[in-house]
């Protein structure tokens, strides 16, 4: 991702992260070619110690990728300051709106030339892609087992969604096949070194955020695993593509979990316009458009249906139980909770105070339990011990309420 621009004599390369004094003197013996970062050309212009007026041949690579980052503006720019007679040319890999709009404004009378279909996200049919959906706590294993079916000293990269997460799995696998991490955290120095004992096969193993899916060109790269599946099919199409570059063949593994069940349907079009196979389980995912997300039904012990659980962890599925709903709430207080497995008719609620000491007092269960249950003898309204208790006003004609504990209290002491 980056600029070309045609200055001098020689070919030099500015980047952000990397101490500007060196960049600097390189710049100051003249160069034909500058290959640049929008930010790092940005702060050189500032300082005035480059000049583009004699620019004659722009070239904007990795465009959606900088305009996704945010630099459009550096990107306007810098561009204000190369003469507007001039051949530019912008790649991209995607064609969306914001690319379109920088493009109409940069270019003039642009001849566009598309490989493949534009409309269309698509995958290297040179790359078996294999799909697994498993869970979390079996992906280390699933992972270790792909490494060792390599070839040793087979070049291989494994992203991770977070910078963490890449830091433990090379710590992990460092001993057993020479691995290092690669990500935002580290410095350009550090990347740097990474990057050339992955090129030379000193540490064939790569673990690395999404900064290294776009723009890493490296030779006899055999597997990419996606150790975390990234936020959309887009990522996913140009971290395998790190493999099976320049006619070559390669392999693509993929970890898929429920909590990725919204990208299901994306993937499977990507490998099925690859001619690649496609997981039953990920049909199954794609079709019920669920998972992790969402909370985790339970089965009631004698109703034969699921419950959806109010009051459930929706992170991780659902408890499913009593007492750990959300927010410190229990189901036995939602109005409408369902069987809970704990009888015939749905769990039993705990008794209110006035129940416990009417009961106590020797009512013979006049008092109710609000169970839905109709097979709870002595619970309800009134003196009838099958009718279930009920908010409808219907009933208040049919059977009058019980007595009020006071009541119930005073006809107690009478009755002694």
């Amino acid at each position: 991702m980056g600029f070309f621009v045609c200055v001098l004599t020689l070919c030099k390369c500015l980047y952000g992260g990397a101490p500007k004094g060196p960049q600097l003197s390189q710049l100051s013996r003249g160069a034909d070619i500058v290959v640049a970062t929008p930010g790092r050309l940005n702060d050189i212009l500032e300082m005035k110690k480059v000049s583009l007026h004699q620019v004659s041949y722009l070239v904007l690579d990795e465009a959606d990728r900088m305009l996704d980052m945010g630099f459009e503006p550096q990107i306007r720019k810098i561009v204000k300051e190369v003469p507007t007679k001039r051949q530019t040319l912008m790649y991209t890999a995607t064609w969306p709106k914001e690319v379109r709009k920088i493009a109409a404004d940069l270019l003039v009378n642009p001849v566009q030339v598309n490989i493949g279909n534009v409309d269309e996200l698509v995958a290297n049919k040179s790359i078996a892609q294999y799909v697994e959906v498993l869970p979390h706590m079996e992906k280390h294993k699933r992972l270790e087992q792909i490494l060792r079916s390599q070839e040793p000293g087979s070049k291989i990269i494994i992203f991770c969604s977070t910078k963490k997460m890449c830091d433990q799995l090379a710590r992990n696998l460092t001993r057993q096949f020479g691995a290092a991490a690669i990500h935002g955290d580290k410095s350009q120095a550090d990347r740097d070194m990474v990057l050339s004992q992955f090129r030379s096969g000193r540490c064939p193993v790569l673990v690395a955020t999404d900064v290294a899916a776009r723009g890493l060109d490296v030779k006899d790269i055999r597997v990419v695993v996606n150790y975390d599946f990234p936020t959309g099919v887009e990522d996913y199409v140009h971290r395998i593509g790190r493999t099976g570059r320049a006619g070559a063949t390669g392999e693509a593994y993929t970890f898929f979990g429920d909590q990725d069940a919204k990208h299901a349907s994306d993937l499977i079009k990507i490998l099925e316009g690859a001619n690649q196979k496609v997981p039953a389980e990920l049909r199954d995912l794609s079709s019920r458009g669920g998972g992790m997300g969402r909370p985790m039904r339970r089965w009631a012990s004698s109703s034969g249906g699921y419950d959806a659980g109010h009051g459930g962890r929706s992170d991780s599925g659902g408890y499913g139980g009593r007492g750990y709903g959300s927010h410190g709430s229990d189901d036995r207080y939602a109005n409408n909770a369902k069987d809970d497995g704990d009888g015939p008719g749905g769990y039993q609620p705990t008794m209110s105070f006035h129940e416990r000491m009417l009961l106590q007092a020797g009512n013979g269960g006049q008092a109710s339990n609000r169970s839905k249950s109709p097979d709870n003898k002595g619970s309800g309204w009134g003196d009838n011990p099958s009718r279930a208790r009920s908010r409808s006003p219907e009933r208040f004609d049919k059977a009058p309420p019980a007595r009020s504990f006071h009541e119930q209290m005073m006809a107690q002491a009478r009755s002694n």
